[in-house]
């Protein structure tokens, strides 16, 4: 079942997706070199719990902290730990919050100090591949219009996309219909419809695009051991464009600053 969002509806996962934009924004600062992914963690519950928000991923079909966070050649799922971050790593960072009985959802792969400049490429690309998916995500188009736009822009550089793992869609609960892949063909899948609420989050991999899943039950990493790339928005269909829910803008000013 497909539920689409009423104004009212779409203003409060917005208020959710913008507090998971703050804490992305106030974690920006603190992920460099020798800094660990758990003591990231901590900080994003204390920051979300202040403001009146629920960890959206804590206890999730057994989750263990408020965080997903990925580095290097992990895709998604990684359980935070005590590991020093070193100059060079990547890190994936997915954070969700229920506030207000609804949830907002959204990723970004952060530089750790100076990162070579191919995989800051991967990082490039797959921002971008994202914001090709979301223009794409207006009344009238399909959810395969998403994915195709976002597989043939990753792929024109040479990437290659995750196949088992996808987007969704997003509300009173965190996981809703319709799944969104990163992949697919224009023209295929379901219509997309006004107030239709989704979470777009092309996974891309540097080298193959097969996953291997580890022993913990959650951490994915990429079969060939090459760094991968996560970026997600929430974002709402519209007639003409596509609004985005969250936000990247503070932490690329945290980023660039």
């Amino acid at each position: 079942m497909i539920y689409y969002k009423t104004e009212e509806e779409i203003n409060l996962i917005r208020e959710s997706s913008l507090l998971v934009a703050r804490t992305h924004a106030e974690l920006a600062c603190y992920i460099k070199p020798g800094v660990t992914s758990l003591s990231l963690d901590k900080r994003a519950e204390e920051f979300i719990r202040d403001n009146g928000g629920i960890p959206a991923f804590k206890g999730y079909n057994g989750f263990p902290n408020t965080l997903c966070v990925s580095p290097n050649s992990q895709v998604v799922h990684g359980i935070p730990n005590n590991n020093v971050l070193i100059d060079g790593d990547i890190l994936s960072v997915d954070c969700g919050v229920l506030m207000n009985g609804y949830y907002g959802d959204s990723a970004f792969t952060y530089q750790v100090g100076e990162i070579k400049s191919n995989v800051k490429k991967l990082l490039d690309v797959t921002k971008d591949a994202l914001y090709k998916g979301i223009e794409v995500a207006v009344e009238g188009n399909y959810i395969g219009d998403i994915g195709s736009a976002i597989q043939d822009y990753a792929e024109g550089f040479g990437y290659s996309v995750v196949r088992e793992l996808v987007g969704h869609g997003i509300g009173r609960s965190l996981h809703e219909s319709p799944e969104v892949p990163n992949y697919g063909f224009e023209g295929k899948g379901q219509i997309l419809r006004e107030g239709l609420v989704i979470a777009i989050e092309p996974m891309i991999n540097m080298g193959k695009k097969e996953i291997s899943y580890h022993n913990d039950g959650w951490t994915i990493t990429t079969i060939d051991n090459k760094p991968s790339a996560h970026f997600e928005h929430t974002i709402v269909v519209r007639k003409k464009k596509a609004e985005i829910l969250s936000s990247f803008e503070e932490i690329e000013k945290k980023i660039n600053g």
